[in-house]
């Protein structure tokens, strides 16, 4: 098999070329990298076969509620096929439950229970660094026109709704997650934007809804087996991998792993996308 040309390489990803030039195959990797960080850690066999599943798994499922994605199917263990999309330059943090800097932020103890979910927007920098910034800065910048942020804010509220109830069904708690979003562009120049990049323990924070045990990336920094058994715990509670997992001290079964059943997008070969709307005033910020 030729070899694939890589087209980006991020911390936790490879970005690489795919047959169809609309399209484009992430390949997970094993490196793990620490909350509000930018730098690897440390590399866990196997954690990205789970995420790779994981973020396959919940993107199927938020395509069936009506919010687009970039995914198309899963290749193998470690590869997904997805739409290339023009990444926009800006994360969205979508936050349920107080963790990480919005303790400090909002003066609250870690835990509380937010009255309601908290949207901040992060704009991306070429040195990997993040920056906090609102909505009029989005846009004064470039980053986005007030059309596809209005876009965005509602996306993003839909996803955060409908992960509450996935989670919340199998006894988890979504306290917070980090999302990104693409443009692919029609013949005419209309605007589509599209969920991008991945959804998995690698960009959320999920507690166990009685105990409020870490079950994601809150586990980076206790020993490898630690991670990669809350990993595991997310994935089989979704029901996407056996109840005892395939990574046992360390090993990977590569055998059981690959013999999973791929995962794929059905939903994305009939998609009808709607543009980002310019008939008329967006509502006010």
């Amino acid at each position: 098999m030729a070899r694939k040309t890589v087209i980006s390489e991020g911390l936790t990803k490879t970005i690489l070329e795919a047959d169809d030039p609309n399209n484009c195959i992430v390949y997970f990797k094993d490196d793990v990298v620490g909350p509000g960080s930018r730098k690897k850690t440390q590399s866990i066999s196997g954690k990205g076969v789970l995420t790779n599943r994981i973020s396959a798994h919940i993107m199927t499922r938020i395509e069936e509620v009506g919010v687009p994605t970039h995914f198309i199917k899963q290749l193998n263990m470690r590869e997904q096929l997805v739409r290339r999309v023009e990444v926009i330059g800006m994360e969205v943090m979508v936050r349920n439950v107080a963790a990480g800097k919005l303790c400090e932020r909002l003066n609250v103890e870690e835990g509380t229970i937010l009255n309601q979910p908290v949207f901040e927007l992060y704009a991306k920098h070429d040195n990997g660094k993040r920056l906090l910034i609102n909505e009029y800065h989005a846009i004064e910048r470039g980053i986005v026109d007030p059309f596809e942020l209005e876009d965005i804010i509602y996306m993003s509220s839909r996803i955060n709704d409908f992960l509450n109830g996935m989670m919340c069904g199998v006894n988890m708690r979504l306290v917070d997650f980090r999302i990104e979003f693409g443009r692919i562009f029609g013949e005419f120049g209309e605007v589509y934007l599209l969920l991008a990049d991945e959804i998995s323990p690698d960009n959320c924070r999920i507690w166990d809804i009685k105990t409020d045990d870490r079950l994601g990336r809150d586990r980076i920094d206790m020993e490898d087996l630690v991670l990669i058994e809350g990993y595991q715990e997310i994935a089989a509670r979704l029901g996407i991998i056996p109840e005892k997992g395939f990574i046992q001290e360390g090993h990977v079964n590569e055998e059981l792993a690959a013999g999973l059943e791929g995962i794929e997008n059905e939903l994305a070969r009939a998609r009808r996308l709607r543009s980002v709307g310019r008939g008329s005033q967006p509502r006010k910020l």
